[in-house]
């Protein structure tokens, strides 16, 4: 079985020899030939050992006895159990996932779970900053603020993850330079954090100003960042990143203060600790990406621009974006105006 926890990988081992096969066949499924991400792979085994475990305790032995009733039960005892109506709907939605495949592979007799329909997940409207609180948190290691030391004692540490607290007072400190890097293209361009960490020095194309992002699905885009960015950028490669590379770097463009490439905790707790140190509100790189997107579209950018640029695969996603400004506008009104 790929991935998983270790109550997953137990239920795993629990099932009889069919189900488990079905598991592991699927989650090769997602991995090969969807090209899912490593995360989404992980949760979908789990909902579907969960789903199996279920059926076996209603007396099915193999994936081929799974019916619509089952799959119900199943979602009706998540739902006493309290899972959260986003965790309902992801636990359909991968139910659904596997029935399709199941069928297509001779696994299942028929798509059962075509019929399944799930809660609609509730979405709560991002947190989003201010432009002005936005700008003086990307430039907040350029102009030496010491970011909050956010330490997890309960996080096990290696060779390659650094200590975002472990900073110089020296605006030239090369982790410093780092963190510069990080918030500038977290909000310049509006990546996903693992995006930004995953970025090689040859994904940087200096003279067009844009890097080359690999994306959910493995769908490969083009985004730009600004001048602000490429200063960032250059003064990092000139002056951080050679101070810190190590052999075992390879040619990962965001370093961590060992030399490994750049975790993706480790940069949350970087905009974290900077966002406390500055007084602003909690923030996480999704909340820059949220407001990197919100300020696009209040400045006027095309929506399907914006969709582009964040890597996207439904306009849906994006449009989530229209009611923050919609929102913002609205609480403007009611604050400013004399009828609100």
């Amino acid at each position: 079985m790929t991935g998983g926890g270790r109550a997953t990988r137990t239920a795993h081992e629990a099932l009889p020899p069919a189900m488990r096969e079905a598991v592991d066949d699927f989650a090769d499924h997602l991995a090969r030939v969807r090209n899912r991400s490593a995360h989404t792979v992980r949760a979908y085994v789990a909902d579907l050992v969960s789903l199996l475990d279920h059926g076996m305790r209603m007396g099915c032995s193999q994936p081929s006895e799974l019916d619509l009733t089952v799959l119900r039960s199943w979602l009706a005892k998540q739902r006493t159990l309290g899972a959260a109506r986003t965790s309902l709907a992801r636990r359909a939605a991968a139910a659904r996932t596997f029935s399709a495949w199941a069928h297509r592979a001779g696994v299942l007799p028929s798509d059962v779970a075509a019929p399944l329909s799930s809660p609609r997940a509730h979405r709560d409207l991002p947190t989003v900053l201010r432009a002005d609180q936005a700008a003086a948190l990307v430039e907040a290691a350029g102009n030496g603020v010491a970011p909050t030391r956010r330490d997890d004692p309960t996080e096990p540490t290696d060779a390659t993850r650094d200590d975002p607290g472990d900073t110089a007072d020296s605006r030239d400190d090369p982790v410093r330079l780092r963190d510069r890097v990080l918030l500038e293209l977290l909000y310049g361009t509006g990546v996903r954090v693992s995006e930004a960490c995953g970025l090689d020095v040859a994904d940087v194309d200096h003279s067009r100003r844009v890097v080359r992002v690999l994306g959910k699905g493995g769908r490969e885009r083009s985004v730009p960042y600004g001048v602000p960015a490429q200063r960032a950028i250059d003064d990092w490669l000139r002056s951080g990143r050679p101070a810190v590379a190590v052999p075992g770097s390879g040619d990962a463009l965001l370093l961590g203060a060992r030399g490994g490439r750049l975790n993706p905790t480790t940069a949350r707790r970087i905009v974290a600790g900077y966002a406390e140190s500055l007084g602003l509100p909690r923030v996480s790189p999704h909340g820059l990406r949220h407001s990197a997107a919100t300020h696009l579209l209040e400045g006027g950018a095309d929506l399907r621009a914006v969709q582009e640029l964040l890597g996207h695969s439904s306009l849906g996603s994006t449009q989530i974006y229209t009611h923050v400004s919609v929102e913002r506008l609205r609480a403007a009104y009611r604050q400013a105006h004399p009828r609100a």
